[in-house]
């Protein structure tokens, strides 16, 4: 119930459109309901009686002497029968008016309240840490945002174009039951529940199956964009037979999982109609008694069972509802184990700081991922303003992560970061990355044009005479022109039209347009070729200067003119300073630079990236 409840709060900025359909709704029912009680008029005009008897006394003809007696009240057959013609016609083009009326108003409803959910997830998922990227996979969150959303909005369509529907037609059938005998009315109210109770056992069963099925259905999702994203490693190593086995297997599990649970759901249907019909035969034994001991009319018993039958309808659908609804539920399940996920973490006091002006400290960092094993242990510096930081290391030494502590994509177990003295911790997020630019090895490039990716986020913010300029300080504005239609050209999937060159030239651009005075390049020449690297060292030199800049570097010839070089191993500082006074002892910075020069002996200074 409470995954129910939390579904129906979404209904609540369309209220007002939900009050008109399940009015239309109710006027339709109460029609079709009516058109039922039709019968029993009609039935005596056909057979040359009387069409309404007000001297009877009993309910139903009170209804009929009250809502149409002057109309098919008169003596003669034939006008009688007419009239309760075209009055059923009159009804019929009214009820079905009033229900295309109500399922295009919940069509609204329903579509409506899955797009706000899809905004409100798309949202949450923005606010979300980068730890809980790097533990779900990108399928996964697609098939949440797409497909698991789009299943919810199956248990909102019964709810709102089915259940109430067949509710209020419940209702009204029900009433008009009463109305012909409470007697018969109320032996079917005491049935019918106790075979409905058989319903019950399979919806939990159902909702834990289905919530496998679409697990499933994620690490398809999953696969399918790994192995589209990675084709041409796929391909290289011809490895397509086994992708091929990898996918088979899994859709083979979410086949199995499905048809499970499908098996189950299937059975509720004729189990439901089984019961329905047992309860119809049992009340049509005892109408019969009551016809035959002269407590009931025939036309009014035969005007029951007609309207029992199709009371039939709604009774099946509210009672297969639990079972159809299983499938929503699962996905709502997966939706909401998403926005349970908390945001990250925001700043107590939301400090604004709006200038870099003194330095950067790390006091005695101790960092680890989601494993026991630290990564970062008791990490010290200080990198003031205007000074040229650079982190060396082997793999696994921790220097991204020092990197990534500064954004806040992570907060340390222990210690703290500051910037002029104010805690990290306590900035305002927003205001925090303002001050920072991130260049990375692994160049983001979004499908959209040239110029939408330079101003990514800010398009409206900057006009084309900047971003040509930032283009054109990044060495980029050379190859720019020369695409088909310059600045508006479309990139392409992660920027398929591009080199590795061109991409992080792009990058540059992006970070020079926003001016930060804090800057962390993160390896962000280590992929590129000899040719491509000579021209994205320009476009760094642009970008550096007047910036203090935090480098992760992997080429030490990239970083000699660092003012501080800090040498990190297993998580630890092991030493720091410049790069003549570390040549100059016997520790890891030598060694390193001794195995870099000793396997390229052609390597020339010139090569890499050298900070001035």
């Amino acid at each position: 119930m409470k995954l129910y409840r939390r579904l129906i709060r979404y209904l609540r900025p369309y209220r007002l459109v939900f009050a008109a359909s399940l009015a239309a709704m109710a006027l339709g029912s109460l029609l079709d309901g009516f058109t039922m009680i039709l019968l029993i008029p009609f039935l005596r005009s056909l057979f040359g009686e009387v069409a309404v008897l007000p001297a009877a006394g009993d309910l139903v003809e009170k209804v009929l002497e009250f809502t149409v007696g002057g109309l098919i009240g008169g003596a003669d057959p034939r006008v009688s029968l007419r009239n309760v013609i075209i009055l059923v016609l009159v009804a019929l083009l009214v009820k079905n008016a009033l229900f295309y009326v109500a399922r295009i108003l919940s069509m609204v409803v329903r579509e409506g309240i899955v797009r706000d959910m899809r905004d409100q997830l798309y949202g949450h998922l923005q606010r979300l840490p980068l730890g809980f990227f790097d533990r779900v996979k990108t399928g996964q969150l697609v098939a949440r945002v797409f497909t698991d959303t789009n299943q919810t909005k199956e248990v909102i369509t019964y709810a709102i174009a089915d259940v109430l529907r067949q509710t209020v037609s419940l209702v009204a059938f029900v009433a008009m039951l009463f109305i012909i005998s409470w007697k018969l009315s109320l032996l079917a109210l005491v049935v019918a529940p106790l075979f409905l109770g058989f319903l019950k056992p399979m919806l939990w069963r159902l909702r834990r199956g289905y919530r496998s099925a679409y697990d499933a259905q994620g690490e398809l999702t999953s696969m399918l964009q790994e192995t589209a994203s990675g084709a041409r490693l796929v391909k290289a190593y011809g490895a397509e037979n086994f992708e091929h086995e990898r996918f088979k297997e899994t859709n083979l599990t979410f086949f199995k999982q499905m048809v499970r649970a499908e098996r189950i759901r299937l059975l509720s249907s004729p189990l439901s109609e089984v019961l329905g019909s047992i309860v119809t035969l049992i009340i049509v034994w005892v109408g019969a008694q009551f016809v035959f001991s002269g407590g009931l009319t025939a036309e009014a018993f035969l005007t029951f069972l007609t309207i029992s039958l199709r009371v039939q309808l709604p009774i099946k659908t509210l009672t297969t509802f639990p079972a159809r609804a299983q499938l929503a539920m699962a996905a709502a399940d997966r939706f909401f184990e998403i926005l349970d996920t908390g945001m990250e973490p925001v700043s107590a006091t939301g400090r604004d700081v709006h200038q870099f002006e003194r330095e950067v400290v790390y006091d005695d960092v101790h960092f680890a991922y989601d494993s026991d094993e630290p990564v970062l242990r008791g990490v010290s510096f200080e990198v003031k303003r205007g000074e040229v930081v650079a982190l060396v290391g082997p793999s696994g030494a921790g220097k991204s992560t020092i990197v990534d502590l500064l954004p806040r994509f992570y907060r340390p177990h222990k210690g703290r970061i500051t910037v002029d003295g104010v805690d990290v911790a306590e900035i305002r997020l927003e205001s925090l990355r303002n001050l920072l630019g991130v260049v990375s090895q692994e160049t983001v490039i979004f499908h959209d044009t040239v110029q939408a990716n330079i101003a990514y986020g800010g398009l409206d913010r900057y006009s084309q005479e900047e971003i040509e300029a930032a283009a054109h300080a990044a060495n980029a504005q050379e190859f720019i022109e020369r695409l088909p239609d310059g600045y508006d050209t479309l990139l392409g999937d992660r920027g398929v039209r591009l080199s590795g060159g061109q991409r992080q030239r792009i990058a540059i651009a992006r970070a020079l347009l926003r001016d930060p005075p804090l800057l962390i390049l993160d390896e962000a020449t280590s992929a590129l070729d000899t040719e491509s690297e000579r021209l994205v060292q320009g476009a760094i030199d642009h970008l550096m200067a007047n910036r203090t800049v935090i480098v992760v570097a992997h080429r030490l010839s990239t970083i000699q003119g660092a003012d501080k070089i800090i040498v990190l191993d297993d998580g630890r500082i092991v030493e720091s300073g410049r790069h003549d006074d570390l040549l100059t002892r016997d520790g890891p910075y030598r060694r390193l630079y001794q195995m870099q020069f000793s396997r390229a002996s052609d390597w020339t200074a010139g090569g890499g990236v050298t900070v001035p």
